[in-house]
């Protein structure tokens, strides 16, 4: 009977010393578990409505969520009073030797998130990255994919991206375009300029705002070289550089202008 009355005292002890603890442990477990939640509703609206790439949002929202929950577990687990600090100490350490282990990977990770996000170009834009140029096919979580002109695909990693120079071709509706053409010092200046400044007023691709500029560019050893600077559509871009080059050879060779 002492016995019995011994255990009842321990459980009745046990229970009041515990009892609280356990109460409001699952108490918070439960509202954080919910406000966790909410939350991670809340974050998948704003970045949809901020235009994230759909791939990602799913991805970061899981990612952030499951950072709250561990974080809210430690919390809890504190609160009942088990003692969390070697827990957490080798948490972190297990976290620094994965993040040592794949750092490479986790840097293309990094810069991924980063081109999602920002989007510093996007898919179907040309672009130059890393001593590659080409059309962007596929933007990866780890990777970028390019189309060279000559149809080769090149995978680039998104970290070196992400914190290199990028150049992009399609960003604006328009560019500008600078074409250079030697004449002889023995011809009319005058009469060139005015030959290409009428070829790229009949021109139709080329913008007429800006205006086309004509211009001596270099008195080279050998030549006057004019330079043609134009405004046109990324569209237009190659086809009136390979035109010119063909059509200014033909024009000058009517017109009586040596080209050397």
């Amino acid at each position: 009977m002492e016995k019995v009355d011994l255990y009842t005292e321990k459980a009745i002890e046990l229970l009041w010393t515990w009892g609280p603890r356990l109460v409001l442990a699952i108490v918070i477990l439960v509202v954080g578990i919910i406000i966790i939640n909410s939350f991670s509703r809340f974050l998948r609206k704003v970045m949809k409505k901020r235009d994230i790439d759909p791939t990602l949002v799913p991805f970061l929202v899981g990612l952030i969520s499951t950072l709250l929950k561990i974080m809210l577990i430690i919390s809890v687990v504190d609160i009942v009073g088990v003692k969390t600090t070697s827990f957490v100490a080798v948490l972190g350490a297990t976290g620094l030797a994965v993040g040592l282990a794949l750092q490479g990977s986790l840097a293309n990770f990094a810069g991924g998130v980063l081109i999602l996000i920002f989007k510093p170009y996007k898919v179907g834009d040309y672009i130059q990255a890393q001593g590659e140029a080409g059309t962007v096919t596929t933007v990866q979580i780890f990777n970028t994919v390019l189309n060279t002109p000559d149809n080769l695909k090149v995978i680039i990693p998104n970290g070196p991206i992400s914190s290199g120079t990028i150049t992009n071709f399609s960003a604006e509706e328009t560019r500008r375009m600078d074409m250079i053409f030697g004449i002889g010092y023995d011809d009319d200046l005058e009469k060139a300029k005015n030959v290409l400044k009428d070829m790229a007023d009949a021109d139709e691709r080329i913008l007429p705002d800006p205006a086309p500029f004509v211009g001596v560019t270099e008195l080279a050893a050998r030549s006057v070289n004019l330079v043609v600077r134009v405004w046109c559509k990324n569209e237009d871009y190659w086809g009136i550089h390979f035109d010119w080059q063909n059509n200014v050879k033909l024009r000058f060779d009517k017109e009586n202008i040596t080209i050397p």
